[in-house]
């Protein structure tokens, strides 16, 4: 047995609490109780509750259930999350059962699907549960047969005394393993990896028959008894209210059994003012909706526009940068004595999510508290929301949370919910919220567009030796918009003797937020791209040139002072190099013969913990249709793959993901308000068309490889997608000379099927 320890500082302790079952089973909670006496006690100075975070319920017929407690957005968290539990409880696994966990902020610790944080998060906690759990079935053993614990071991389920040759399986032993003592979480004994019977092994998701027979488990599968269904118009321009309505006309449809104006508030990721519909089923809300008639109050937002935004981002490359963001050395004495100076300017679009199920929520009343049903990616942040613009307390709310169809970071934002709650209170009965694809594509948190403006220096040798990136981004003063922001630890900052990174503003009346990898996904691109010209122009292999460079690390004593939690995040660049060095060898880099028309092309990103490098062969033909041959991508997260199917469908599924940004996904601004509309015209070609990627344009292979280190796990859904559209650009470049700096592909003249 080993234990390992973590290397983050430790705040508070684990415990474990024990309860006996009716019928003879046991129930294991695990809590944290923090370090600081102060934060234990309650107002009235006694120590406050625990936080249970995590449940294992084993009952006489050796069934284990075990509750998962995060958001299920497809990422496979209701999965992997059991199976650490699983792992060191040493059970079958087909023995196991899992079961969806409500919100509760009293039982359960952090409860969130975002940020790749459930590994790091959970990789301790949860197999230190588990592993209390054997202990505790151990002990009842050798109290039963009178022989030492040491003597005894287990076998998925059974605990078994060799010399004897006596078994016993945990159902068993429920009853007695509650009176047990409960372990020190902090010292009880971990599998050596070598012993693991399920972490690293291939498990199916969790309720994968039921998601392919379409049985109900989505929160648009939602259905409460009297339960009526809603639709919320908003303004075109957010955060307009409504100026005129003719509620009369909507009210006098059929089946419609409410209609009234919301006068929201000013919060653009709360509740926003517009109309309200609820009727007896859907298709008689929407046909009411087609009737309404809204005049919208005029907004100061109303003017702006992506024509507009690319304007004043020209503007201000002229200018003076608002702001410095990294400074190290000498910048303009470098670049005056460079060999070789690189000049060029990269910009990527606005995008949504676009998630296949739109956004919805279910609410009722009853008496003083509301009842939800939601795929919240963030369900505390939701249940405040709504007590906050309802006037209640959060203990008034009781959340259920249902299986997410899609997130990628929309679901973040609570708007929704709170939506139905407030429409639901208005109304005085049950309420299912559902939005169209075009409210879900027009009012989303959408992912920042951006300007990059790059100056670089090169040596005789090719060296870069000067570096200068003006970012023109949105926000005012110095606060950047959600996700618009840029950070001092952008590669190549602390490669570069000589590294400027600036950043400029503009005000912006869009709603924006994180997205898949969110900054990482637009600064990969720009970034990487403009490193693969400077390995041009050295006339260097940009594979190599890119681990030259991170062998010449700058020593941190000759670079800008950081502070400790930015020097905790930077990347490790051993790790890019052993992934680097991994995937030139998996997709046969430098060594293959490429036909003409083709080209490989690489690039790597550290993001959210994870190292990933991916190299994209792709073909474009001589009328310029673009095809992705095959996908290598290989990623370096720690030392466990704990489930390697959801770990590779993460990465293919970021891969693709990317491509279909890549291809044509944009949304654009006139007049204050999103053009984009929905996925596909009803014919031909439209600029209202927000196209998700095809199967036909898919890569046939995307080959996904694990570079395993000594590091704790970490996630994986977020960091595999970065490196892909810097690298499909280089493979574009590779097959036709053509350098590629602004996104979606439509812009530079190439064509797909």
């Amino acid at each position: 047995m080993t234990t390992p320890t973590s290397t983050s500082p430790t705040t508070r302790r684990d415990f474990l609490k024990v309860t006996a079952l009716a019928g003879g089973g046991i129930l294991l909670a695990s809590y944290a109780e923090p370090l600081d006496a102060l934060a234990r006690m309650g107002a009235d100075g006694v120590a406050a509750d625990p936080v249970l975070n995590a449940y294992i319920r084993i009952t006489p017929d050796n069934v284990v259930t075990i509750t998962a407690k995060n958001p299920e957005i497809g990422q496979g968290i209701k999965t992997m999350l059991p199976m650490l539990i699983a792992e060191e409880l040493d059970v079958d696994w087909a023995n196991v059962r899992v079961e969806q966990a409500d919100f509760d902020p009293v039982k359960y610790q952090a409860q969130i699907a975002g940020g790749s944080t459930a590994t790091p998060t959970n990789w301790l906690p949860m197999r230190r549960a588990g592993a209390a759990g054997r202990a505790m079935l151990v002990a009842a053993a050798a109290q039963q047969w009178n022989v030492p614990a040491a003597e005894l071991v287990t076998e998925p389920g059974v605990v078994v005394h060799k010399a004897s040759n006596r078994r016993a399986t945990y159902g068993s032993l429920a009853a007695a393993a509650a009176t047990m003592p409960a372990p020190d979480l902090a010292t009880v004994p971990l599998k050596a990896p070598s012993a693991y019977r399920i972490i690293g092994t291939r498990r199916k998701t969790v309720g994968l028959k039921d998601i392919l027979t379409g049985k109900p488990m989505f929160g648009i599968d939602v259905v409460v008894p009297n339960m009526h269904y809603g639709t919320f118009v908003k303004a075109p321009v957010y955060g307009a209210k409504v100026a005129s309505a003719n509620l009369d006309v909507v009210k006098a449809q059929p089946g419609i059994t409410h209609a009234f104006v919301v006068d929201g508030t000013t919060n653009l990721q709360g509740l926003m003012p517009g109309v309200a519909i609820i009727g007896k089923n859907w298709w008689l809300v929407q046909q009411a909706r087609r009737k309404l008639v809204v005049s919208w109050a005029e907004h100061p937002t109303a003017q702006q526009s992506s024509a507009a935004f690319a304007a004043k981002a020209k503007e201000l490359f002229t200018q003076p940068a608002h702001r410095v963001i990294r400074k190290d050395g000498d910048f303009d004495t470098a670049i005056a004595s460079a060999a070789k100076v690189l000049k060029a300017e990269y910009s990527y679009p606005f995008i949504a999510h676009a998630p296949l199920e739109p956004q919805n929520c279910t609410a009722q009343v009853v008496g003083d508290r509301i009842e939800i049903w939601s795929n919240s990616q963030t369900p505390q942040s939701g249940v405040q929301l709504v007590a906050n613009t309802l006037g209640i307390k959060p203990e008034q709310v009781t959340l259920h949370m249902t299986r997410a169809g899609g997130g990628f970071g929309r679901r973040l934002n609570n708007d929704y919910m709170v939506e139905a709650a407030f429409i639901a209170r208005e109304a005085k009965v049950p309420v299912k919220l559902l939005w169209t694809r075009e409210d879900d594509l027009q009012h989303d948190f959408f992912r920042p567009g951006g300007f990059h403006q790059f100056t670089a220096g090169l040596d005789a040798s090719g060296k870069l030796v000067a570096f200068r990136n003006h970012c023109v981004t949105f926000g005012e003063g110095e606060r950047f918009a959600p996700s618009a922001d840029i950070g001092p630890g952008e590669y190549p900052a602390r490669f570069v003797p000589n590294l400027r990174i600036d950043a400029s503003v503009m005000p912006l009346g869009v709603p924006t937020g994180a997205l898949r990898a969110p900054r990482s996904n637009a600064l990969s691109f720009v970034f990487q791209g403009f490193i693969d010209e400077c390995a041009e122009a050295a006339g260097k292999d940009p594979l190599q040139y890119r681990i030259d460079m991170l062998k010449a690390q700058i020593p941190d004593a000759q670079l800008q002072p950081a502070t400790p939690q930015q020097q905790a995040g930077f990347m490790d660049a051993k790790r890019v190099i052993g992934v680097l060095e991994m995937v030139r060898e998996v997709s046969g880099w430098g060594k293959t013969s490429l036909p003409k028309g083709t080209g490989m092309g690489v690039a790597f990103y550290y993001s959210h913990r994870g190292y990933f490098a991916e190299v994209v062969q792709a073909t474009v033909s001589k009328a310029g249709e673009l095809k992705v041959d095959k996908v290598w991508v290989v990623g370096d997260v720690g030392s466990d793959i704990i489930n390697p199917n959801h770990a590779e469908q993460q990465s293919q599924g970021a891969a693709l993901d990317a491509l279909g940004q890549a291809l044509g996904q944009e949304i654009t601004f006139v007049g204050g308000a999103a053009v984009q509309q929905n996925f596909s015209p009803v014919t031909g070609p439209s600029a209202s068309t927000f196209p998700l990627l095809r199967l036909k344009q898919a890569p046939p292979v995307v080959e996904v490889h694990w570079k395993k280190t000594e590091f704790a796990p970490t996630g994986i859904g977020e960091p595999a997608m970065p490196p892909f559209i810097p690298a499909l650009c280089g493979a574009i470049y590779q097959a036709t000379g053509k350098r590629v700096r602004q996104i979606p592909l439509t812009k530079v003249d190439l064509k797909w099927t």
